[in-house]
């Protein structure tokens, strides 16, 4: 019996250690634990991201970079472009009571005053001082083309002021079924308006998709035929769906849609167009730090990552390819990285040169700080071209582009 008794013991002991713990005690642990470094990176591919970017742009951005950082981590401000083919006026009206204003028609007038009370300012001074200001007025005037001239203004974008968070509605249908405004963010339609589209030039946007920027020169009103690619075949899909939801059909029919991969362009339609526009694929800094999903930060894209200053400057020379002589080409990213900036388009310049006998020439767009300096925050050191630096007051971007004349 005392055997019988400790062998019930035993089996009671047993079943309580597979029924779960004794009260008090941590939880049992699985008979085949998970590997965890298979199925879950250590470090999550946003927080990865941020730490690449603290060791880097801290260097680079210096005292910039702390309120850059903190605004990428917030969320991002938006503009709302108007769409030409829906009820304009009435949209517009709707958008200035809420205190929205358009930051593109605005920028040429505030500029004017800008200058006429610097105009002032120096008549008061001395005549030695007079004197020198009309120097520096000269110079400046020789440098940069008049601010006017210098955006296109059938392009409408309203945003809230320096400060405002507040957002805009949701965008409606009219009664044809077009939506009446493209919520995006605002520093994105700088490369367009970079691009200075002219009556009847043949305009090609080399990476298309989404669709905000091809959206955008639509509404320009200006393109004689406009070339929209992308390799990616559903992201094209998502272009499509932009073009029926704000464009009519027979605008839409002047649009070519096309899947090819963008460094092949110059064996399809080499030296054709007057204007392209080369909004590459980047480490879209601000979609890495906050987003899980599709992030180039992840382990698995860590090769894919490295190549995309590669990557970048093909583009980039397969857009110089496709411009006629005398033709310009406008590059941007959503990055605030020089390698992915700068470096390219110096690096194109080289090649241009070197392999193909193409001399380009940089365009200054130092007169975008002028213009826009209420709505955007510009980085005042870049070597060439214009970068948006996120701010919290101004939380647009990052956007970089800078401009190139085939000569």
């Amino acid at each position: 019996m005392a055997a019988l008794g400790a062998g019930w013991r035993a089996a009671g002991a047993r079943g309580l250690l597979r029924r779960g713990p004794a009260p008090g005690l941590g939880p049992r642990r699985h008979r085949h634990k998970e590997k965890w470094a298979a199925t879950a990176p250590r470090v999550p591919a946003p927080r990865l991201a941020l730490h690449h970017f603290d060791a880097s742009y801290s260097l680079q951005l210096q005292g910039l970079w702390p309120a850059a950082r903190a605004a990428l981590l917030c969320e991002p401000k938006h503009g709302a472009l108007l769409n030409s083919f829906s009820a304009l006026d009435r949209v517009a009206r709707e958008l200035e009571l809420l205190n929205a204003s358009d930051f593109v028609s605005e920028a040429p007038r505030k500029a004017a005053e800008e200058a006429g009370r610097g105009e002032s300012r120096a008549q008061e001074g001395s005549a030695e001082g007079k004197t020198v200001a009309r120097a520096e007025r000269m110079s400046q005037a020789e440098m940069s083309p008049p601010p006017r001239a210098s955006v296109t203004s059938n392009i409408r974008c309203y945003t809230f002021p320096r400060g405002d968070i507040t957002r805009f509605r949701p965008a409606r249908p009219d009664a044809l079924g077009l939506l009446d405004y493209y919520l995006m963010d605002a520093a994105s339609l700088l490369p367009v308006l970079a691009l200075c589209v002219q009556p009847d030039d043949f305009v090609l946007d080399l990476c298309a998709a989404p669709g905000g920027k091809t959206l955008a020169l639509l509404q320009t009103g200006l393109c004689g035929h406009l070339a929209a690619n992308d390799i990616s075949i559903s992201r094209t899909k998502r272009l499509y769906q932009i073009l029926q939801s704000y464009v009519p059909r027979e605008v839409r029919e002047t649009v070519s849609v096309t899947s090819h991969d963008g460094r092949d362009w110059q064996q399809l339609e080499g030296g054709t167009f007057h204007k392209v526009l080369v909004d590459v694929p980047c480490t879209t800094d601000r979609h890495s730090v906050t987003e899980v999903d599709n992030n180039i930060f992840h382990k698995r894209r860590t090769k894919e990552r490295q190549m995309l200053p590669m990557l970048q400057l093909q583009l980039l020379m397969a857009g110089i390819l496709a411009t006629k002589p005398g033709g310009e080409v406008v590059y941007s990213t959503c990055s605030l990285s020089p390698l992915q900036n700068e470096c390219v388009i110096e690096r194109a310049v080289e090649v241009a040169g070197a392999q193909f006998d193409i001399s380009v020439q940089v365009e200054d767009l130092s007169h975008f700080q002028l213009l826009f300096q209420d709505t955007f925050s510009f980085f005042p050191e870049c070597r060439v071209g214009q970068l948006v630096l996120p701010h919290l007051t101004a939380n647009f971007g990052p956007t970089y582009f800078c401009k190139l004349r085939r000569l």
